[in-house]
């Protein structure tokens, strides 16, 4: 009896499954950077819609979700989706490059006045820091000992309490910094400003804000020549019910800028990054922001109170009027608070 011969065996289908999947995330990632790329550049009336700031505070982030974009439109051949993916990676760049690239350097005396041990209190350099103490539970003595290891001759607080202040003298912030204007709007949190030397014509409020007092002193170093007009800065933050109110804060200090009364630093929790278009529109074409101008790399401040979760947004800023070169940019941990503490060295020239 003849045999039949048995059928050959066909070779499965290629599995498209991994690639329809690679490239769904793709294209919804794709439109996840899109979406953030568009939020940045809203007019400020459209970004204090609800929620809307909060997105703008993560806008490098979606470099990184454009990038997952790319590489999942590359493997699943979704050449549309990788083009728009590597615009957005692009648009990204030209936003964030100048936090990595040096707009203004200080000078080597600079470096060395602020590298000595004691701080001259009469030349043109200065160290400062800006922290919010977080309704006065941050921990008084590592502020005063970061005072003192970083030789700061300005400091600037938010969310002061009384009994934190309190906590500040007894910590011995006086033998470092014996000035200062601390005021209050509700009696309860406060603003505060810390110096070296005399703060001349102190405030309790140097902007008329809706957010907060906002205190303000003058500063005078290089053998009298220049005079800095420092205001610890707490703006509104971007919250459910306050969208609106958060745009308003930031707009009384864009206020500042036609007042030339004075050369301005502000220091402090301004609720907003470079990305958000009313900072932009409060920095203009006199104030600068530090670490913008420094080239150092981002400076992330918050949130600093959740373990396994590193601060991911720069909401706190020192910005300088003109004439006035940042450097040695940095942050720096405080226990108890949910903002890290901004740190620079300034020079007037």
């Amino acid at each position: 009896m003849a045999r039949t011969a048995p059928k050959p065996v066909s070779a499965p289908a290629p599995l498209r499954f991994p690639r329809f999947i690679l490239g769904v995330l793709a294209a919804l990632l794709s439109l996840v950077a899109v979406a953030g790329c568009i939020a940045r550049i809203l007019p400020e009336q459209l970004q204090a819609l609800p929620y809307v700031p909060n997105i703008v505070a993560l806008t490098p982030w979606f470099a990184v979700i454009a990038a997952i974009s790319l590489l999942c439109a590359l493997g699943s051949r979704r050449w549309g989706v990788a083009l728009l993916a590597l615009a957005c990676i692009g648009v990204q760049v030209w936003w964030q490059q100048p936090f990595f690239n040096a707009s203004n350097r200080l000078s080597q005396a600079a470096i060395a006045a602020v590298s000595s041990a004691n701080p001259n209190t009469d030349d043109a350099y200065l160290r400062v820091m800006t922290l919010n103490v977080y309704k006065g539970n941050a921990d008084a003595q590592q502020i005063v000992e970061a005072v003192r290891d970083e030789r700061i001759e300005v400091l600037a607080l938010q969310e002061t309490t009384d009994s934190f202040v309190q906590s500040l003298e007894d910590a011995g912030i006086h033998s470092y910094l014996p000035y200062s204007q601390v005021s209050s709007s509700d009696g309860v949190y406060g603003n505060g400003l810390w110096s070296a030397t005399a703060l001349g014509s102190p405030s309790d409020d140097d902007v008329d804000s809706s957010a907060s007092f906002m205190p303000g002193g003058t500063v005078t170093l290089n053998g009298g020549n220049s005079k800095l007009r420092f205001v610890s800065v707490h703006t509104t933050s971007p919250v459910q019910g306050y969208w609106s109110q958060w745009r308003k804060s930031l707009d009384e200090l864009a206020q500042l800028r036609s007042n030339t009364q004075y050369r301005y630093v502000f220091m402090g929790d301004f609720n907003a990054t470079m990305d958000h278009t009313p900072f932009r529109n409060f920095l203009g074409n006199r104030f600068s922001d530090a670490a913008y101008q420094a080239g150092t790399g981002f400076t992330f401040t918050w949130p600093a109170n959740h373990s396994g979760i590193p601060a991911f947004t720069a909401i706190d800023h020192v910005v300088m009027d003109t004439g006035i070169v940042a450097g040695q940019v940095s942050t720096r941990s405080i226990s108890g608070s949910d903002h890290k503490a901004l740190l620079a060295t300034l020079e007037v020239q």
